[in-house]
């Protein structure tokens, strides 16, 4: 676009509400480019998070309220009272449109009221491979929801390597555009800020132990796409010391960091009316862009891979390339699945006997279930965990496929899709 403006899943989500809800807000980690998004449909516009702003607003709250709809609240958090203010503004006049929040935090439990009925919250999270401008989607998450089975067709140019790119350039798009050296200087940065600041104020006490805490999200991004136990984050974290952070710290450290939306782990699937039980309920481990977790553990992309003098690029270390990949891909599905009124979560078996990556489920609970494959082709051993789901649900399973590192997008005769990932779309 001609500002720079890259369109968002999101943007559709917004100018479908916001024309019929009183008060909409659109919340994510900073930097996933919420305010860029949120400016470009209000016409006021309450900055929170500048000092003399902040000041301002801290004597005289009713102000946030005052302008010509639709009025944006950018970093609504920095005043609490913003969002009861809000919700009594919605109570007093529901017109539709009035209002826009845009938050980095989650207001702790307790400290506003839920705004339920009057405000609608809406998550934004990093650019998804289709908002990247790699090509054009050909494949539509919200089709395969159908239960149609849709035909699948395209292909795509995106190899091994170019995903291995993506994931360590981020899906921040103020930053995707700067040099290798400068990109690295920003998510330094940014993680930075979380530890010295924004978990300080998020807490409400200084972080006494910083290497402490950036050592454990370096485990945690270790840990990215398991279920790994957070004692065992923690053991990781602190290999060969005695004197390990409390347990009730690291617990606050956690929440907090979620709070914040750094963390955005993948809840587990538990089916409401199913026969199937024994199923895990552990979440998988997520930062908010897999480019976090690269940048904490101190690889490139050209660390990910081994260029072999002959034959194609392979992963040099396949778990992490392959945690990482998943990452990104769940940041995707998770983008397109709110776009269409469905939730995702991942299934593991208590003995991990059985588990599918993503499970994406309908408002009537049927489900398309993902298998996530940092592969160019697909074996039939691949497909095991997904024909088991099918044969446990039935009808149920609305449809299965494969996302995968190769180039075109087909369904196998058993009627499987294979799709490549920067052919997904919403």
């Amino acid at each position: 676009m001609p500002d720079g403006y890259l369109p968002r899943v999101v943007d559709v989500e917004l100018d479908e509400l916001l024309p019929a809800l009183p008060a909409l807000a659109l919340e994510g980690a900073k930097g996933v480019g919420k305010t860029a998004t949120a400016r470009r449909r209000a016409r006021t516009v309450h900055v929170l998070d500048t000092p003399g702003a902040l000041e301002l607003y801290e004597a005289d709250p009713r102000r946030l309220v005052v302008g010509e709809p639709p009025v944006l609240l950018d970093e609504w958090q920095r005043v609490p009272a913003s969002w009861d203010l809000v919700r009594r503004a919605v109570d007093d006049d529901p017109s539709p449109g009035r209002f826009i929040l845009t938050g980095s935090a989650r207001a702790a439990a307790g400290a506003t009221h839920s705004g339920a009925g009057r405000i609608v919250r809406l998550r934004m999270r990093p650019l998804t491979l289709a908002e990247r401008g790699l090509g054009e989607p050909t494949v539509s998450l919200r089709d395969l929801l159908s239960g149609r089975r849709p035909s699948l067709e395209g292909t795509t140019p995106v190899d091994l390597e170019g995903y291995a790119e993506e994931i360590c350039r981020s899906g921040f798009p103020g930053i995707r555009s700067l040099s290798d050296r400068a990109l690295r200087a920003q998510l330094d940065g940014y993680l930075e800020r979380v530890i010295d600041r924004d978990l300080e104020e998020e807490v409400g006490r200084p972080v006494r132990a910083a290497r402490a805490l950036r050592r454990w999200m370096t485990a945690y991004g270790a840990a990215t796409a398991t279920t790994a136990a957070y004692d065992v984050i923690r053991d990781a974290a602190t290999p060969g010391e005695s004197d390990k952070p409390a347990k009730a710290t690291a617990l606050a450290y956690r929440e907090a960091l979620e709070r914040l939306w750094v963390l955005d782990p993948l809840p587990a699937w538990l089916p409401t009316s199913s026969h199937l039980r024994r199923l895990g309920a552990a979440p998988r481990h997520h930062l908010a862009d897999p480019a976090l977790a690269a940048r904490l553990l101190g690889v490139e992309a050209d660390a990910l891979l081994e260029a072999h003098t002959r034959g194609p690029l392979t992963p040099r270390d396949g778990t992490l390339l392959g945690q990482l990949f998943e990452s990104l891909l769940a940041l995707d599905v998770r983008v397109y699945a709110q776009a269409a009124e469905a939730r995702v979560g991942h299934l593991r078996t208590h003995g991990g006997e059985h588990e599918v990556d993503l499970v994406v489920e309908r408002g009537d609970h049927r489900v398309l279930a993902i298998e996530v494959k940092l592969a160019h082709t697909v074996r039939d051993d691949d497909l095991r965990h997904l024909r088991w789901l099918e044969d446990q649900l039935g009808e149920a399973v609305l449809d299965a496929i494969v996302v995968t590192t190769g180039t075109d997008a087909y369904r196998r005769p058993d009627g499987i899709g294979v799709v490549p990932a920067a052919l997904l779309g919403p």
